[in-house]
């Protein structure tokens, strides 16, 4: 991408029958978001039109049917679909959920081809999305598959970071699937994250334990002994700075994570919890990992008040900004780490 590009940002319009394209278009209602970026909403511009008179939004859209016609200084939407759509806000629906995977589907497409550069996806409802064409428990599942790289679902704000061991895993099957492997796996996309998505030139790190008050020392099961402190162990004697297990009740509440770059939850509610209580309405969902730049919003679709023009739009707003961040980040870390210094010709000496 050439410097005096402005970096295109594709945008999965998620469930039309949530509060996504209200965030997305309450978002870019903000001209000077087109100062920083250039907006291309993978949907249809009849029903984001429609949908614009229904908030009131005065910005005007610009249709177009590939990315060649994406224009700089326009809110983009191309069109992936042309037919009408009924929406019922607030309803959960199979058709529904078919038009946000084809959303998602060519956006992704349009990220793997260069088209955009950075990937920004609206809320999903889980249920309406399954069919036989796509059977993920949602985004990040499926763009693991799509995208090179090993994808870790990566909770930020510019203060706190937090990443899972393990994300969409049921409360019975946690202890099991937490493996050696697997905490090297995601501890290591955490520490290359911070590096080069986020400017930590030596990141340290926190492991939250499995069980309550981390075992124990074995007493309430034996996971964090026999498999997390070794681990931790054997990642230290690397040269990483990463500690635990820490007890996850007073982790937070002790403001004990301030010492931290990141911290490693074992699981999903063990993380998100604090995280939202903590930054609820400014943080963001970050795929680290991926050979490409995709964020969400830290809010899911919020049936209960869709098409009431309640929505905030902030979250979204920060998913679209730290993309940017994270992916001029990532351009500048590349630079630095390319060897500069290539084997120059020896000059003759002089007699």
């Amino acid at each position: 991408m050439k410097k005096e590009e402005k970096i295109r940002v594709g945008i999965s319009i998620g469930d039309l029958n949530g509060i996504g394209s209200e965030v997305v278009l309450k978002t870019f209602e903000d001209s000077r978001m087109l100062d920083f970026c250039t907006p291309v909403i993978f949907a249809s511009v009849k029903i984001l039109s429609f949908l614009k008179k229904h908030y009131k939004i005065k910005s005007n859209l610009h249709g177009i049917d590939k990315t060649s016609q994406i224009l700089d200084g326009k809110i983009n939407v191309l069109n992936v679909w042309k037919e009408p759509v009924d929406i019922n806000f607030g309803k959960e629906d199979s058709k529904i959920g078919g038009y946000a995977i084809k959303s998602l589907k060519a956006a992704t497409q349009a990220l793997k081809n260069d088209e955009i550069n950075i990937l920004i996806t609206a809320p999903i409802n889980k249920r309406s999305i399954q069919s036989d064409e796509f059977a993920f428990p949602g985004h990040t599942d499926y763009l693991d598959q799509e995208l090179e790289g090993n994808s870790l679902m990566f909770m930020i704000t510019d203060n706190l970071k937090v990443g899972l061991l393990t994300d969409h895993v049921a409360v019975k099957d946690i202890a099991n699937t937490i493996t050696p492997e697997l905490i090297e796996e995601k501890v290591n996309t955490i520490y290359n994250s911070l590096k080069q998505d986020f400017g930590v030139s030596k990141p340290k790190i926190a492991v939250l334990g499995i069980n309550p008050h981390s075992g124990d020392n074995g007493v309430i099961g034996k996971e964090d002994e026999e498999i997390l402190k070794p681990t931790i162990k054997k990642i230290n004697e690397s040269g990483k700075l990463v500690y635990g297990p820490y007890a996850a009740d007073s982790f937070f509440g002790s403001n004990t994570y301030k010492a931290f770059d990141a911290i490693v939850a074992s699981y999903h509610d063990q993380g998100l919890i604090p995280f939202k209580t903590l930054s609820f309405g400014k943080g963001v969902n970050y795929t680290a990992g991926l050979a490409k730049v995709r964020t969400s919003p830290d809010h899911g679709t919020a049936f209960e008040i869709a098409g009431k023009n309640q929505a905030d739009s902030s979250s979204f707003k920060e998913a679209v900004f730290s993309a940017l961040k994270i992916f001029k980040n990532r351009n500048q870390y590349a630079e630095i780490t390319k060897n500069p210094l290539k084997k120059q010709p020896r000059k003759p000496q002089k007699k």
